[in-house]
């Protein structure tokens, strides 16, 4: 859930460099304040909790490890060449979102945010976190979170929502906004929970999604014409077909290995035994 305060609202003001589109510099300013509030948030609560209980209690290091890749991805995603070329090639646009949807999201809703903003806030901070939380498990629901992300995965690539996105930095912020938002609720859904009765709903959730994003690649792939032209001829000297299928093949091939992956990740987990201490209380039940 924390997640949302660590991370999403860098990408809801996603900005467009390129196009002639700018952004206001009091806009600019206060991404990059949101992005150093969160990093400096996490770090100080995973500081105070291992002090307080010893390095890796409580938060895992690979879990502030996660915390910190998912955070340096919506960085790239934000304030490199990404974003300046994501204007003029569909293919790089894709690219922006499949950093924030399938890299960014899963690594931050699995880094343990709301601990650590726990052990960051004050009392009275930690009472609000906990009183968003609860609005943010409702959501995080898995029917939930897989129809929120299912819903901005197609009506964004709706032709004249994907073009208005292109056209209005306001828009554009949103669409970003709801990838990232959507991506989030459904990774935490996906790892949520660690029973065991909830792999195969986890698995459910990856398997579908997979076969949705694998469906839409494969129509931008054999589309005979380009959905997404806007006038500015694409990098590289590809055409406005050739750049959407190079964008579709980013979005069917590397969001469907990621999705695969996470997929036989929850298979492993499920099938592993589990530990002697869950069969021991079991017994004793």
């Amino acid at each position: 859930m924390a997640a949302l305060l660590a991370a999403l609202p860098s990408a809801a003001f996603a900005h467009h460099v390129g196009g002639g589109a700018t952004r206001p510099d009091g806009l600019e300013i206060l991404v990059a304040t949101l992005l150093a509030v969160s990093l400096s948030g996490y770090a100080t609560g995973v500081a105070r909790l291992w002090r307080r209980a010893g390095v890796g209690r409580g938060i895992r290091v690979r879990e502030a490890v996660a915390f910190g890749a998912g955070w340096a991805t919506v960085a790239v995603a934000l304030y490199s060449r990404v974003d300046v070329l994501s204007d003029r090639s569909f293919a790089v646009h894709m690219g922006q979102h499949e950093l924030l949807m399938i890299v960014a999201a899963p690594l931050l809703a699995a880094s343990r945010t709301y601990e650590a903003w726990s052990w960051a806030l004050r009392r009275r901070g930690v009472r609000a976190l906990a009183a968003v939380a609860a609005g943010w498990r409702w959501l995080a629901a898995p029917v939930r979170a897989w129809w929120l992300h299912a819903a901005a995965l197609w009506l964004w690539h709706v032709p004249a929502l994907f073009l208005a996105a292109l056209a209005n930095p306001s828009i554009h912020a949103l669409q970003h906004a709801s990838f990232f938002l959507s991506a989030l609720l459904f990774w935490w859904a996906v790892f949520g929970s660690r029973r065991r009765n909830h792999q195969g709903t986890a698995l459910a959730l990856l398997v579908t999604t997979m076969l949705q994003m694998n469906a839409l690649g494969l129509l931008l792939t054999f589309a005979p014409e380009p959905w997404y032209a806007t006038g500015q001829p694409p990098p590289w000297g590809l055409s406005a077909l050739e750049d959407q299928q190079v964008g579709a093949l980013v979005m069917w091939m590397f969001g469907g290995m990621v999705y695969a992956a996470a997929a036989l990740a929850v298979v492993f987990r499920w099938l592993a035994p589990p530990p002697r201490a869950g069969i021991e209380r079991e017994a004793a039940g």
